[in-house]
């Protein structure tokens, strides 16, 4: 929180919670005419200062306070009948809270957090070089000794995600060490994969029309643009995965945004071209299991999709599928069970939603998992 000449300005999103809990309550009888009585609950006031004294000594200042005040989402009211004053009005906290844990068990169906790690092992607050308002959607891979965990952060001074880097030699305790991509568009869901001697990403980039391929510069914190690989109006949460020597993709395509539209396509070459499936959309018009939740897992001949359950909520909960048939003609899978893999807790950092898992086999019968959770806003 900087201090301004006259008014705290908020720097990050836990400083606008933070002036949130501050600020006074509002009254039907005190509202300012620009807030209904059944808004009275959605909005905080945070104070007010007189213009009069300051102006003739600092005739610009109070213009780059207002500016920043406007940015984080605060309200400034000029009074009517005293035109000098201004009144400081905070909305209430809408976005939920997404951070990322790590799970353990003996199979990739059956994980939880384990004994001994204080889960969330990443948050906003880890995040040191760009004001975050959220992390999630955490990919990791095991290379030269350690594990490193790529995610969306979302910066909250520009509003959309960029890809962070962590880093752990265990794999259940983590640092943070920055941002390691960036674009003028919107990364979330960094897919990270090596092939061939080579690391290469495929982060969500819906807001580009394309499906983009990276590949590391220098891994783990230079990514070089490859190719587009697929091109549409909405493609989110690519999910690439090499099988009988061909390269397959799973995206979400709804451009209606209802997470019901599963869309899959082959490839013989990870460049392309690529191919839609005869049988796509292999999912229709079903928000339960249409949308990506993770990596899919490759043992052998088994192959496990991961999806995000969005019918009660965006994110709820993760479903998993055995794919039980994949040719370039045809597909088949069934649930692995009934009952989701990953649910909400109820309290806490994961209380209200999971949609997200990456595991990854330790020994014949020790998995280990990065997901992520949400919690909603509390007002």
């Amino acid at each position: 929180m900087r201090q301004g000449r006259y008014f705290r300005i908020p720097e990050n999103p836990m400083d606008v919670e933070q002036l949130w809990g501050e600020a006074e309550l509002l009254s039907t009888a005190r509202l300012p005419a620009w807030l209904g009585p059944e808004d009275c609950n959605s909005y905080r006031y945070l104070g007010g200062t007189s213009m009069t004294a300051s102006r003739a000594g600092d005739p610009d200042g109070w213009l780059p306070e207002q500016t920043a005040l406007e940015a984080a989402g605060l309200v400034i009211d000029h009074d009517p009948q005293q035109g000098s004053m201004r009144r400081l009005y905070i909305p209430a906290p809408t976005e939920d809270v997404w951070s990322i844990g790590i799970y353990a068990g003996q199979s990739p169906f059956d994980v939880q957090s384990p004994p001994g790690v204080r889960n969330p092992v990443l948050t906003r607050e880890s995040v040191s070089d760009v004001p975050a308002a959220f992390v999630a959607d955490p990919f990791m891979i095991k290379a030269h000794g350690s594990w490193h965990m790529f995610f969306e952060v979302m910066n909250w001074r520009t509003g959309k995600g960029e890809i962070g880097l962590a880093q752990s030699q265990d794999g259940f305790a983590w640092t943070y060490r920055q941002i390691v991509l960036a674009e003028p568009f919107h990364l979330s869901y960094p897919y990270v994969f090596a092939w061939r001697g080579d690391y290469y990403m495929i982060p969500e980039s819906y807001q580009a029309g394309a499906i983009r391929l990276y590949k590391a510069a220098n891994f783990p914190t230079r990514w070089s643009f490859v190719a587009p690989l697929l091109e549409g109006p909405y493609l989110v949460d690519p999910s690439v995965f090499h099988y009988d020597n061909k390269w397959w993709l799973f995206t979400e395509a709804n451009p209606e945004v209802k997470h019901d539209c599963l869309r899959l396509y082959f490839a013989d070459e990870l460049t392309g071209p690529w191919t839609e499936h005869p049988k796509s959309p292999i999912v229709k018009n079903n928000s339960k299991i249409a949308r990506p939740g993770g990596r899919v897992l490759v043992q052998g001949t088994d192959i496990v999709r991961y999806a995000q359950d969005c019918s009660v909520s965006y994110g709820f909960q993760v479903q998993a599928f055995n794919i039980t048939e994949l040719t370039t003609k045809k597909y088949a899978e069934e649930e692995v069970r009934a009952e989701p893999i990953l649910t909400p807790s109820g309290s806490g950092w994961n209380a209200d939603g999971m949609h997200h898992l990456d595991a990854h086999r330790l020994t014949d019968d020790r998995w280990i998992a990065c997901v992520d959770g949400r919690r909603a806003p509390k007002l």
